[in-house]
């Protein structure tokens, strides 16, 4: 995100009418800060100040702290807020609850800080970010929880395999089928169970795995500290993916369900319609025979064909850490079990793909473009995993060569692209094969060193603070495009994976700006993730939570949800559109006002662009998390 004026932008002196009428906003974590953070909020004025002090006051309402503002703005971050100060008050280190007054030209206030342990501020992150992944299950296992979930999609039990479809690129997201109808090529499966991906109710084995590794990586940082509903939704996951994946035919099944129907409505898919889950256990609507009660399941290569790395490299990766998970249980019949799932499953991975690598039904839902990282992390875990049952080394060295080879191919190949998120593993690959380059006593002859490894965790939190240090808010993401939550919660997990590999702590303080500005310290004053802090996500894009509840009353609150955040005023040109059959108005959009550098954020039921919910963003939440509240 550029900044539109410079750090150092000079200070305009007001005039005395000026000054009487300038307005300003006040953004801070609204989730709270570690006792020995940083701790800087934000004062968005409609002009410039100066002489502007602040008070901090405890829970009894006495100043704990107090200062001026300084005269520089960070820079302008649209026509009606050009100005805005860093409030610096890291002199409040004590546990308690805090409230920031300003006073001078502008008056404004803060909500309730929080100031805890990192442990206690991060495990909220993590119990908040399971109890969303309950509220995504599908099948008989319910979490009745605050969104009262019920049983779902129970015929998953018994699915159709069917073809993959061919699909119209030109349509507007490139899912509409062209086929009159779909072809059947197997069955019956038990593919009951999983996540839903996101507010819609498909299962996409790509997106499942990415999030599995993520709950299981979590939960391993935390130890015995994890709590039970974290390793419970972690195994709830890994039992769909063993579902998934047949060893004894060598085939992996791509996904449940399809996003649209045909071109002239012969047949719908799930996105046409908006319902609660349960609703779809006894829908009969010919129309809606692919889309509801029966739902297609879908290949990601013929039996025993090679299939893509990318899906390989993830689910392979889940299976690994279920082994781990196991191992350390005292389980080793288990872990056992799901190592030979892992290596079953990695041996038949396309080391040599020709065209799109296979992600989802249609590729544009997930179009992914790299490969090794994926398969360096499946190969990583094996190796943790035969290391955790205590394999001899010649057992898993050539895992420990082939994912060096993999990393080598990474760092020559796609370093620099990307960070963290649903699309790149490669930070939890190179800690995790550091790791068991380190148990396997350092040996010699890998493609790559410890110290490879370690230098790109470090150059990809390098580049993103720098990022952030020349932003107003300190964010290190770009909140013009997709997934910009995802990736923020990405460096927090990035720099904790880089300091416990290499000890450094010259980036701890940009991890807490990247939490600051998730949580309410950005230009909208809310936090990206549903129940944390006092403005949150309230209308997000999502069946469950918009259909909870009675009509006239308030619906629950899916906790723990991350929605996509900020993304680029191009994608709201044509508008939101009109509220889809079945769906209950919902919208607040009053955000639009802070609408700045070319980066809007709408919570309404209809902005998929910024309010939708997913497993991979959420997940990436409950990551950083974990490794923050354990790394040292």
């Amino acid at each position: 995100m550029a900044v539109s004026a410079g750090l150092a932008a000079a200070v305009i002196p007001l005039t005395s009418a000026q000054a009487a009428s300038a307005t300003g906003e006040l953004r801070a974590d609204q989730v709270g800060y570690a006792n020995h953070d940083t701790k800087i909020a934000y004062l968005m004025t409609s002009a410039a100040v100066s002489g502007e002090t602040y008070r901090v006051l405890d829970a009894h309402g006495r100043t704990v702290a107090k200062g001026k503002v300084g005269k520089v703005s960070r820079g302008s971050w649209n026509a009606a807020y050009p100005d805005v100060y860093p409030v610096d008050f890291s002199r409040v280190t004590r546990s308690g609850s805090y409230r920031i007054v300003m006073s001078g030209p502008v008056k404004a206030s803060s909500g309730r800080i929080t100031v805890e342990s990192g442990a206690a501020l991060y495990g909220t992150l993590v119990a908040d970010g399971v109890n969303f992944y309950q509220n995504q299950r599908d099948g008989a296992q319910q979490v009745k929880g605050a969104l009262n979930r019920k049983p779902s999609h129970l015929d998953d039990a018994r699915a159709t395999v069917y073809q993959l479809p061919h699909f119209d690129a030109n349509s507007d997201n490139g899912d509409i089928i062209k086929d009159k109808a779909l072809t059947k090529i197997g069955g019956p499966v038990d593919v009951s169970g999983g996540w839903f991906d996101a507010g819609d109710y498909l299962k996409f084995t790509f997106t499942t795995a990415y999030a599995d590794d993520l709950l299981f990586a979590s939960a391993r940082s935390l130890g015995r500290q994890a709590p039970a509903s974290l390793t419970a939704e972690a195994r709830f996951g890994s039992d769909w993916l063993n579902k998934m994946w047949n060893p004894a035919t060598k085939t992996l099944y791509l996904q449940v369900g399809i996003g649209s129907g045909d071109a002239k409505g012969t047949f719908f898919g799930d996105h046409d319609l908006w319902r609660l889950p349960q609703k779809d256990d006894t829908d009969n609507a010919p129309a809606d025979r692919y889309a509801a009660k029966n739902r297609p399941v879908f290949e990601a290569a013929a039996p025993g064909a090679k299939i893509s790395p990318a899906i390989a490299g993830r689910v392979t990766a889940a299976f690994a850490l279920a082994a781990q998970a196991d191992a350390a249980a005292g389980r080793t019949a288990a872990a056992r079990a799901e190592l030979a799932d892992a290596t079953s499953l990695y041996v038949q991975a396309d080391t040599h793909p020709k065209g799109d690598l296979v992600s989802a039904a249609p590729s544009s839902y997930y179009p992914e473009s790299i490969w090794h990282d994926a398969m360096e992390l499946g190969a990583s875990e094996i190796v943790l995993a035969e290391q955790s049952l205590h394999r001899p080394r010649a057992d898993y060295r050539p895992y420990l060569v082939q994912a060096a080879t993999w990393a080598k191919d990474y760092l020559v190949g796609d370093s620099g692209k990307d960070t963290l998120n649903l699309y790149d593993v490669s930070a939890l690959a190179h800690a995790d094969l550091a790791t068991a380059i380190r148990r396997a006593g350092n040996p010699s002859g890998l493609a790559v060193s410890r110290a490879d490894l370690v230098g790109d965790l470090k150059a990809q939190v390098a580049k993103a603070a720098k990022a952030s240090s020349a932003d107003i808010f300190r964010a290190g993401g770009n909140a013009t495009d997709f997934d910009v939550d995802s990736h923020t919660f990405g460096f927090i997990s990035t720099e904790a994976l880089y300091r416990q590999v290499s000890g450094d702590r010259s980036y701890q303080a940009f991890a807490g700006e990247q939490r600051d500005w998730l949580l309410g310290g950005n230009a909208w004053g809310t936090s990206f993730m549903v129940g944390a802090g006092t403005t949150f996500p309230d209308c997000t894009a999502s069946q469950i939570p918009n259909l909870s509840g009675s009509l006239n009353g308030r619906a629950p609150l899916d906790v723990g949800a991350v929605v996509n955040g900020p993304n680029s005023t191009d994608f709201f040109s044509d508008g939101l559109g009109d509220l889809q059959d079945g769906t209950r108005k919902c919208e607040h959009d009053s955000f639009t006002a802070f609408t700045g550098h070319g980066s809007e954020y709408v919570d309404d039921v209809r902005s998929w662009q910024t309010s939708e919910e997913a497993l991979d963003m959420t997940g990436s939440a409950i990551l950083a998390g974990a490794l923050q509240a354990s790394v040292r």
